[in-house]
Order: structure tokens, then sequence, then C-alpha cells
């Protein structure tokens, strides 16, 4: 059971702002702030920008946009990405479908939905041709957040899936079924290329792919590549790499800055300005059935979710990103990297 101040988490308190002294009956005087001067400063200070900016809502796709989030390399902050990319894109007011395609069903457990065996789930979707609006469910802590689970039902599906017909588009007739508004739909595929990978890339227009920033960044993304361009060919040509996401950045090490320029060169313009910091908080927020939108919402991972949500949105309506106007110094200023928090 999650406590109050585990959805509120430590960063939340009000941010102190210009107060008024009192001097008498009739006479006042504005104090200003302190300096923003230390790190847990400028994270409250970023925190009232970053959601400021999700308050006033973004300009939304003229249809639905679907996002397979994929690598089959494992560990590289794949299902974080997905669940903290849509609740951000959640609260900048959109409406967001997550497809939980993993077995482990790791996203369901993040967005804090049940998907023990006998859930309605993806599964029910893929092989019994159940609609798709019969299994999803609602995100509990995000309004317009929903979640099609996964359980470990879906761990004989690879198997299953090979004798049916249209095997690889399963996934995307329920989509094209599915009836109710949407402004994204998410898919978290599992860390494999087999039935279910290609059916989230048959499905889907866009992909994203988290890559970490750590040694080997790059290694086994050939064959993920090789096979975006073997289902766009046969099956989906509208499938193209559209966002390359920097994960698990840690601006005091060189390592980061070196892999970071590695990607930026061989991706150019897919890869986001905003990256994403190294961060207990985001570790912590699962186990909480939380996203750390939720479970922490001044933190540096939280700041950053947002940021790169926003970065997409505009980058699909054609808008130019102002990093300027964003709060991705995190990438030049290692000491906003959370070591702590």
């Amino acid at each position: 059971m999650r406590s109050d101040a585990n959805i509120a988490g430590p960063m939340t308190d009000p941010v102190p702002g210009p107060r008024t002294e009192s001097m008498g009956d009739d006479v006042s005087r504005e104090t200003p702030p302190p300096m923003d001067d230390t790190p847990i400063g400028r994270a409250a200070q970023l925190a009232v920008e970053a959601l400021g900016r999700a308050g006033e809502g973004l300009p939304r796709p003229e249809q639905t946009r679907v996002m397979v989030v994929a690598n089959q390399k494992g560990g590289v902050g794949k299902t974080t990405t997905t669940v903290n990319l849509a609740a951000s894109l959640a609260v900048h007011g959109a409406r967001v479908l997550v497809i939980d395609l993993d077995p482990q069903g790791n996203a369901s457990t993040a967005l804090g939905i049940d998907h023990h065996a006998e859930v309605p789930s993806i599964y029910d979707v893929l092989i019994d041709s159940k609609p798709l609006a019969e299994v999803v469910q609602p995100v509990p802590d995000v309004e317009g957040l929903f979640c099609a689970p996964a359980t470990i039902d879906l761990a004989g599906a690879e198997i299953e899936l090979v004798s049916l017909v249209a095997r690889e588009s399963r996934l995307q007739r329920a989509i094209q079924s599915y009836e109710h508004p949407l402004d994204y739909i998410l898919i978290d595929c599992p860390p494999s290329l087999g039935l279910l990978t290609v059916n989230a890339l048959v499905a889907g227009a866009e992909v994203l792919i988290p890559i970490q920033c750590e040694y080997y960044a790059l290694e086994g993304l050939g064959q993920l590549l090789r096979n975006v361009d073997l289902v766009r060919g046969h099956l989906n040509p509208a499938l193209h790499v559209s966002t390359i996401l920097l994960t698990m950045y840690d601006g005091r090490t060189r390592l980061a800055s070196q892999v970071a320029e590695e990607v930026r060169t061989h991706f150019g313009e897919e890869v986001l300005r905003t990256s994403i910091p190294r961060s207990v908080r985001i570790s912590e927020a699962p186990s909480y059935g939380q996203t750390v939108l939720t479970y922490d919402p001044g933190s540096s991972g939280a700041l950053s979710y947002l940021e790169a949500a926003r970065e997409i949105a505009l980058k699909g309506v054609g808008v130019s990103y102002d990093p300027t106007q964003a709060h991705i110094g995190i990438q030049s200023n290692p000491s906003m990297v959370e070591g702590v928090q």
C-alpha cells in the first residue's frame, strides 16, 4: 500500500518565493527569495518551471501517433522510458495508451495496473482476438493515461502466434478497431526480436530507441535497424526510426559525453536534445507502482522526462524545440545528476 509521502515525494514542498514582511500597520517590504545556488534549490526552481509548462498543454497530433519503444539490448531503460514518457505526455494534457508487450509485465507494474493471470490482457487480444477496449485499464493517479497490461500468459504467445493467420498484424488490427480517442500509443516491447516485437513494428509508425550512455551502447542496434528495414519493406511502409533517447546520462563522467557524441553523430536529428540522467528516484518509483512523475515530481528524472515528452510532441507537429526554454542544463551540470536523489 502506497503512502501519501511516497506519492508526493520529497521534492514537492512549496518552493520559497517572494514574501512580504510586515513593517507596521501600513508598511510592507518584499524580500527577494534566496539565490538558487544549491542542487535542491535549482531542482525546485526547475520543477516549478517544467510543471508550469506541463500545465499549459502541448499541441495535439492530427492523428494518433503509435510509437514502438524497442531495443533488444536489456537494461537500457526501455520500460522506464515507456511509462515515464507516457505519464509525461498525459500530464501535458494528451490521452495516452501504453500497450505492455513484455511478458514480464514491468510496464503494467510501474503504472500500478493489476496483471495477475486472470486479468484480461494483451495476450487475449493477440491470441483470442478480444477487443482491445475490453482489456484497457485507466492508470491511477494520472488522468488521461491508460494501459493494456501483460500477464505471464504472454510468455507463450511467441509460439502460439506461429500457427495463427496474419500472425504479424494482429496487434495492428486490434489498434485499428479501438474506437476511443487517443493522441499517443506507446508499445513496450520485450528485449528480443521475435513475433511480439514484429507485431509492434507492424502496428506502429514510429520507433523510439532508448540508448544508455554506457560502453557498447550501439552494440546490437544494427540487427534492430535491419528488422525495421525488413518490416518497412514487406509489412509496414510507414515505419521509421523517429526518436533516439539517451538514458542513464551521468554528466560527471567522460564516457557519457563520448557516448552521447557518438550517438548524435550516428543518428543526427533523430536524437532528442533532452537526455535522461542516471537517477535513483527513477529506479525506485516502480516498486511503489508509480512513475517518477507521481513518485517524485521535483526530481531531475521527472523533469527530464517532462522535457523529453515536450520535445517529442513539438517535433511531431513540426514545431522546432527551443532548448533555451528547457531545463536540459542537467546535461552540462553534473551536480544535477542524482547521486543521492
